[in-house]
């Protein structure tokens, strides 16, 4: 397909899905880098009840507060 083609689908908002390759998709400047983190357990305790109380995992409340917080 070309890219003519790909834009026209776009504005026709046609499915592009299956001319997508996902499992190659990438994000630019997000790569993952893993780190581990001590936390005293009751303040672990704490982020729990509030990932909790909001639905979300305890992993996506910390990165929600961590973004939160920088510039």
């Amino acid at each position: 397909m070309t890219s003519e083609a790909f834009d026209a689908l776009h504005d026709a908002g046609g499915d592009l899905t299956p001319h997508l390759d996902l499992a190659s998709a990438r994000r630019p400047g997000r790569a993952v880098q893993r780190v581990n983190v001590d936390f005293p357990a009751d303040l672990l305790a704490a982020i729990d009840r509030e990932a909790q109380r909001i639905g979300v995992t305890r992993q996506a409340f910390i990165k929600m507060r961590l973004a939160d917080a920088l510039p």
